[in-house]
């Protein structure tokens, strides 16, 4: 029996900075040791301090390139980030049934490190009914859980309540991420399947190169997802991998503003 890569697609922006979008996607991909493919949904003009503008890649040729992929590759795992709009998001939803695509990882992106807007809000009700439903697992930090759900979240206690209103509008599974939070500890909030809730905790660490933890988090629980890992384990392994990330490149320069994370610690 012939070998092959656990592949693994992202439908995801690009960040010329190669920080996070797909850029951080495939490089944890090939950290991980998964083969990574991409359906790109935006070109972003920016670097680590701010995002200067996005061209929209039209509906029909994101559909086109995760018909490519499925038609010859297919995919064990499928990571979606930054989708504008609700046409990419209704085209990208009606693909992945189409395909009977599996181990769908939602990362909801909703605003840059920069704080630049990357989701219409006209778009919000097109996430809301048409892919978190067909999600395995969607993982929205504390502000973008806040505007999924319009109610503030301020303690572990929110954060659970919020954990539960999210897979009730579909997802199988729920991680609200903790990094927001001002505690001392990175605390998340995991929702599994069988609607048991886990607390995964790491220290916080004091770092600005934080740009694109989000998408590299999503990633590799696509890329553990895609491997055969169950859940909880995916989703475990994958913060402890955006952890050693984290603080390997702590003191590392690049840019004047949020830095990325390294993503090949391993390596070199």
């Amino acid at each position: 029996m012939s070998k092959t890569f656990t592949k693994i697609l992202t439908i995801a922006g690009s960040d010329s900075g190669g920080g996070a979008g797909i850029q951080a996607d495939l490089k944890t991909f090939s950290a991980l040791e998964c083969y990574g493919m991409s359906a790109i949904t935006a070109l972003t003009a920016q670097n680590t301090m701010a995002i200067e503008g996005v061209f929209q890649v039209p509906a029909e040729f994101v559909k086109a390139q995760i018909d490519m992929v499925f038609d010859d590759l297919g995919a064990d795992a499928v990571k979606i980030g930054m989708l504008n709009t609700s046409d990419i998001i209704l085209t990208v939803s009606e693909c992945l049934m189409m395909h009977a695509a599996k181990n769908i990882v939602l990362d909801p992106v909703m605003i840059s490190k920069s704080g630049d807007p990357l989701l219409k809000r006209s778009a919000i009700n097109a996430l809301k009914e048409t892919l978190i439903p067909i999600a395995s697992i969607i993982t929205p930090n504390i502000p973008e859980a806040e505007v999924l759900l319009e109610h503030s979240i301020e303690s572990l206690k929110d954060m659970e309540k919020a954990a539960f209103d999210l897979k009730h509008l579909g997802a199988q599974a729920v991680l609200i991420k903790g990094g927001h939070a001002t505690s001392d500890t990175s605390t998340d909030c995991l929702l599994t399947t069988d609607d048991h809730i886990h607390w995964l905790e790491s220290p916080r660490i004091s770092s600005k190169n934080t740009h694109g933890t989000g998408c590299t988090l999503s990633s590799a629980i696509a890329s553990y997802l895609g491997k055969g890992q169950s859940l909880k384990d995916a989703v475990t392994k994958a913060k402890n991998y955006i952890s050693l990330s984290i603080e390997a490149a702590k003191d590392i320069q690049l840019g004047k503003g949020h830095g990325p994370v390294h993503h090949f610690f391993n390596f070199w």
